[in-house]
């Protein structure tokens, strides 16, 4: 069944979610959404592909290195770790062979979150992030999968990385870069996907309308940015909608067109 929309990046893996996981996927999947959800280390990761192969259909996963995840100290009381309990990241090393072995599932379609993220970093920090993504990007070519990129405050950096080392493509998730690195990604061949902040500030505008439409796609980052008009209450993937909605709207194209057209682009780079 083809859906109506799609969230490419989700985080129902992680504890806020804890309580009524199973009803947010469902409601999700009754309303036409599908779900990609992103890990973002490796007990997140194994978190995506399990909760994956609960659904027959319609609810994908990716694994990957987050790279706030490569130093210690990071704290999201929202996120998951290992003992179920409020996260703190203990300063993660990419472990080849443990993702490795999460790759032989169908559900999983990509790897990521990874990439590098300048917001607080040290030239230490800054090393180990390049080194994470890197071996990444390596698995990523051995396997054929596409990559799930969180990049801030580091795009060019990002792209010498990946024009060094990636023999695939994929996609730039939240994309909070300038036109100028856009057209860069764009032209790298990565599509580009938006957030529910699109839906309350007018930053990405341009952006998103000079963004082809076959190269664009709708995400939650749930349970982050809730799109209005949710704002206030924890994101979920059945809130792809107004994303979907406002990109349209920014582009003056039909709503229909655009749904369709991010389904497309979302089948084609995650091969789903």
């Amino acid at each position: 069944m083809q859906p109506k929309y799609i969230d490419i990046h989700s985080h129902i893996n992680f504890k806020a979610f804890d309580k009524d996981r199973d009803e947010v996927i469902r409601r999700a999947l009754e309303n036409n959404t599908w779900i990609i959800n992103v890990g973002t280390q490796i007990d997140t990761s194994q978190k995506a592909v399990e909760i994956a192969n609960q659904y027959k259909g319609g609810v994908y996963a990716t694994i990957g290195l987050h790279p706030i995840h490569t130093d210690v100290s990071f704290h999201d009381k929202q996120e998951l770790s290992s003992e179920g309990q409020e996260f703190t990241s203990r300063g993660e090393v990419f472990n080849r062979e443990e993702y490795k072995k999460l790759l032989s599932n169908t559900k999983v379609v990509g790897i990521g979150e990874c990439g590098l993220d300048y917001y607080h970093c040290t030239k230490e920090s800054i090393s180990k992030q390049k080194n994470a993504f890197i071996e990444q990007i390596k698995l990523a070519n051995e396997f054929n999968k596409p990559l799930m990129l969180h990049i801030r405050n580091a795009y060019k950096d990002a792209l010498e990385i990946l024009k060094a080392y990636a023999k695939v493509k994929g996609n730039a998730h939240f994309f909070a870069g300038n036109l100028e690195d856009a057209k860069n990604f764009l032209n790298f061949g990565f599509t580009l996907s938006f957030t529910g902040v699109i839906t309350f500030t007018h930053d990405y505008d341009e952006v998103i309308k000079n963004t082809p439409l076959n190269m664009i796609m709708s995400e939650t980052d749930s349970p982050y940015v809730t799109p209005v008009p949710y704002r206030g209450k924890r994101n979920e993937p059945f809130y792809v909608k107004e994303v979907v909605k406002k990109i349209a709207e920014i582009k003056n194209l039909p709503e229909e067109e655009v749904a369709k057209a991010i389904i497309e682009n979302t089948k084609r780079v995650f091969t789903l």
